[in-house]
């Protein structure tokens, strides 16, 4: 190999790096709205009825390009003290050690590991959960509602998503009373994202 045809080589690959990681910065991140989003549980209760829990306030980013899903990252952490089942009794009793064991283990958090577009507005988005000190492998399917500056007082763009999940509660360590409350818990999930500064 000549030495001229090998600088050019380098030179060719320095490029084409740099450009990789220029790519990696132009897709746009967006900080997920607290007040805007929420986790809803859903669990049977003795096949009674659905229990529903709510889980407010996530934060975290996203990464998102809405010509592009192929570049998407998703983090998300919520605080598990948030976690409301409408009654405190309820409530103290979701918080022990045999179930959310709160003290212990305060946050969950999702991370994405991969995403596949299945068209402009829909997603299958697989990541890691952890819960409990416990991370299992979830499967979401992810509805894009809308993008861009819909409401007048917005200084910045947003988008929003609802996804939807079943776990099973089992797979965390919470397999108490499994004759009264199900194994299957579904998950519904509400995000809104604002852009964030570059």
């Amino acid at each position: 190999m000549t030495r001229q045809l090998f600088r050019c080589l380098l030179i060719g690959g320095l490029i084409g790096l740099a450009h990789a990681a220029a790519s990696a910065d132009e897709v746009p991140r967006w900080r997920i709205d607290p007040v805007h989003s929420r986790v809803v549980l859903r669990v049977s209760h003795a096949g009674f009825s659905s229990a529903l829990a709510t889980l407010s306030a996530p934060s975290g980013e996203l990464h998102y390009d809405p010509e592009d899903w192929r570049s998407a990252e998703a983090q998300v952490v919520l605080a598990l003290s948030r976690l409301d089942f409408g009654d405190a009794d309820w409530n103290r009793r979701m918080a022990k050690s045999d179930f959310f064991d709160v003290r212990r283990h305060p946050l969950a958090q999702f991370e994405s590991t991969r995403i596949v577009g299945l068209d402009s507005t829909r997603a299958e988005v697989h990541g890691l959960l952890t819960l409990r000190g416990v991370q299992v492998p979830v499967s979401l399917s992810v509805q894009r509602n809308a993008v861009g500056r819909k409401l007048p007082w917005l200084v910045r763009e947003r988008v929003g998503f609802s996804a939807r999940a079943t776990l099973q509660r089992a797979d965390f360590g919470m397999d108490r009373y499994p004759t009264m409350i199900g194994d299957d818990v579904q998950i519904e999930v509400e995000i809104e994202a604002e852009r964030a500064r570059e």
